[in-house]
């Protein structure tokens, strides 16, 4: 089972793995363990072939490091003709690639046919293709290309940049149709990014186990599209209004005691417990293996946070369940 820690300061407490988000920066976020960039293990499977793609500014780039990080092979920019002379080179058992991270986006051009030729070329030979796609708002990806100052790969073809984006989500569409995990990199920190990222690799957690990530967010930045279940806790009184409670996070005892001590709480989280318990096992059976939950409030720092802490100490009881939790607005 993975380890219940704290980032700088790590405790074992049952299955559950907190992750607080690192400094935000301008390019989408990535992830890993608390303050794990050292701390995590490379992935076991030696022959994981992973394919990023995704919006031009949704972090793929961010992505690529990271599976360097890990000891992959990666290629970024790879024109989709030569994707099947790299399964070649693969194919050779050359060591150097069996773990490999190869970028296919946009700027070379449609890849979703050479991806499915290489995911059918792949499993003919027992093996798998994974696609990981991002994206992001169109406010977001505006934001960061006017931060970056860097141009859109379609920009020269299209009168403005939100025209360009408009028109790779549409060529990309059947891209992402194709995608084993679609992430939302709006309001991600590089940290959470990569976070998201480890979540999805292999690791070690048994093979039935199933991977539980809590989010918390605030309803003011908008919910993460990728959550598979919502919860809105603006049910509760706010500690946002009580002056000694408002500059502390739902971290902070005091504002975790604000939150806990009003009846509705404990119902609350009754309910969603025994919720998860109870599909926790018919997910796993249809072959469901990451479970995301999101819990949110207006800003996503007192309530939701408060909240995500005791529902993961709570779900860490289930039986054949991995469960992390982090706060997408904690360093906003």
């Amino acid at each position: 089972m993975a380890g219940y820690t704290r980032e700088r300061s790590p405790e074992q407490e049952g299955n559950v793995t907190r992750t607080a988000p690192i400094e935000r920066e301008a390019a989408a976020g990535a992830v890993t363990d608390p303050g794990a960039d050292d701390a995590r293990p490379a992935p076991h499977d030696d022959r994981h072939f992973v394919v990023i793609s995704g919006l031009s500014g949704a972090g793929k780039s961010q992505a690529s490091k990271l599976f360097e990080d890990l000891g992959y092979a990666c290629v970024d920019n790879l024109p989709p003709e030569l994707l099947d002379h790299f399964l070649a080179l693969r194919r050779e058992g050359d060591e150097r690639y069996g773990r490999a991270a190869l970028v296919l986006d946009i700027r070379a051009g449609d890849p979703a046919p050479a991806i499915e030729r290489a995911r059918r070329a792949l499993a003919d030979e027992g093996a798998a293709l994974e696609l990981i796609f991002l994206e992001a708002s169109d406010a977001s990806l505006v934001s960061r290309f006017s931060e970056t100052r860097h141009r859109h790969p379609l920009e020269e073809t299209r009168s403005g940049l939100q025209a360009s984006i408009a028109d790779e989500r549409r060529r990309l569409s059947p891209t992402r149709q194709l995608a084993d995990h679609v992430i939302d990199t709006t309001g991600l920190s590089i940290g959470q990014l990569k976070d998201r990222l480890l979540s999805i690799l292999p690791h070690e957690v048994g093979h039935d186990d199933l991977r539980i990530d809590i989010v918390t967010f605030g309803f003011k930045y908008g919910i993460p599209l990728e959550a598979d279940l919502v919860f809105d806790v603006r049910f509760l009184t706010n500690p946002y209004w009580e002056p000694e409670l408002k500059a502390l996070s739902g971290l902070e005892p005091p504002v975790r005691d604000f939150v806990m001590r009003q009846p509705a709480a404990a119902r609350f989280l009754e309910l969603v417990a025994e919720l998860i318990e109870l599909t926790a096992p018919a997910y796993r059976m249809e072959g469901k293996e990451h479970l995301r939950l999101a819990l949110g409030c207006t800003g996503g720092y007192h309530r939701s946070i408060a909240l995500a802490e005791e529902l993961g100490r709570r779900l860490a009881a289930l039986p054949d369940a991995s469960v992390r939790v982090y706060h997408r607005e904690l360093e906003r």
